[in-house]
């Protein structure tokens, strides 16, 4: 069979995406998940949709390919053309081409018979004609109502089709900030295609690209939420596992501003509690019925979120409130570090006692969804508590480990 950069089920190139790029790069011989073959096709598709951006390095155990992206010269999202990418056969292109010809030409709508009539004349004058029944015409159009491509209007049982006005006023400036911000961004790039765009003003010293592999299920999230239905979500968290079916009914989308990646709020139907998903180890999500109950589990996270540092909703102490504070030191030139107290603090609190000294604390539902941001004030902190002794004891002891690795224990130390 002939290899075609052209694909028909994304879920496919999206495991080779994330590996690629999000999980680790693995060889040839390492990726065990697919034949060698089968490796090679989507490593080729990779590459012709992303050109200089696959790179690779020699080991002693292989040739390593992964993605390399220089924001500075990629002014747009290199992974949204394998959204661009869909295969289609002979029959959609010829009838996609003729139907919509039929309906530009059209003074006025046309009724299904009027559209198949026109189609059969189209097609006579080729040498090796071919048919299309009239169910075929129809699902076609269905579909492109459905993407807004074509309108449907009944009068009496007749229903008549005519082709939509899809002129719009695009704003460049727009479409270029959106398509590499927000989420299902890929939906401002396809607009973008549409115009003839100059170069962008916008270079983003951090610019999270890896979310534009899970527009499909942002998307459908997104119409559960505003029907406010329930989804079934297909969960794989690691790459060799089975898939575990999950029923939840959607809240809200919560985005890292520090990695860029994406998760969602869910009540969780089985366990009856609100808890997080991360969207790269979702494998597939379905729209499920109408949730009563939706704007009640969303007052209920409502609430939550201002003891909510991350997106953990459970913390390891059987205390369902986790309470932490620190004691910190600084110089009086140094007025950056409670300035940063300030601007980081998100759900807790920064009291100043003087030019010296500032005290943080906070009541959340996971303490140790802290620990990262904590550890950048090492050396200034002279006290600091946790109310889950066993996350207290690790801390301590990973400083005392540090120590230890640095040859500091007999030194000058930052004790807490």
């Amino acid at each position: 069979m002939a290899y075609t950069e052209l694909i028909k089920n994304f879920n496919r190139i999206r495991d080779y995406m994330r590996e690629f790029y999000v999980y680790g790069f693995k060889s040839r011989e390492e990726y065990t998940k697919k034949s060698a073959r089968s490796y090679d096709d989507e490593r080729r598709r990779l590459e012709s949709w992303l050109g200089e951006n696959m790179k690779f390095h020699q080991t002693p155990d292989g040739k390593n390919v992964f993605i390399s992206i220089d924001s500075r010269k990629s002014q747009h999202n290199p992974l949204y053309q394998a959204w661009k990418a869909k295969s289609f056969t002979d029959g959609d292109i010829t009838l996609h081409f003729i139907l919509l010809d039929i309906l530009q030409s059209a003074k006025g709508a046309l009724t299904l018979h009027e559209i198949t009539t026109e189609m059969d004349q189209y097609l006579s004058e080729f040498q090796n004609q071919r048919t299309f029944d009239d169910s075929t015409i129809r699902k076609k159009l269905n579909e492109y109502i459905s993407e807004g491509i074509v309108i449907g209007q009944k009068q009496a049982k007749t229903m008549y089709y005519k082709k939509a006005e899809l002129e719009h006023d695009l704003d460049e400036d727009m479409l270029n900030f959106f398509s590499e911000v927000a989420p299902c961004g890929v939906i401002g790039s396809f607009l973008l295609d549409r115009i003839e765009a100059k170069a962008s003003h916008f270079v983003f010293k951090h610019h999270y690209i890896t979310g534009a592999m899970d527009s499909e299920f942002l998307c459908i999230i997104f119409q559960a939420l505003r029907q406010k239905r329930s989804v079934i979500l297909k969960i794989i968290r690691q790459t060799n596992d089975s898939a575990k079916e999950i029923h939840v009914v959607p809240l809200r989308v919560m985005i890292s501003v520090q990695n860029g990646r994406q998760y969602l709020m869910a009540y969780n139907m089985k366990y009856n509690r609100i808890t997080s998903y991360r969207l790269d180890y979702i494998s597939s999500v379905k729209i499920g019925e109408i949730n009563l109950q939706f704007d009640e589990f969303r007052e209920k996270l409502n609430k939550m979120l201002p003891h909510i540092w991350g997106v953990s909703t459970q913390g390891r102490s059987s205390s369902r409130m986790e309470h932490v504070e620190f004691l910190i030191r600084y110089k009086e030139w140094e007025s950056y570090i409670p300035n940063r107290l300030e601007r980081e603090k998100r759900c807790g609190t920064v009291t100043h006692f003087d030019n010296h000294t500032s005290k943080f604390e906070a009541d959340v539902y996971d303490a140790s969804e802290l620990i990262p941001w904590i550890r950048t004030f090492l050396c200034r902190i002279t006290e600091i508590h946790f109310s889950n002794e066993a996350l207290e004891k690790q801390f301590r002891n990973d400083i005392k480990e540090m120590y230890r690795i640095y040859g500091m224990e007999g030194g000058e130390t930052c004790d807490i």
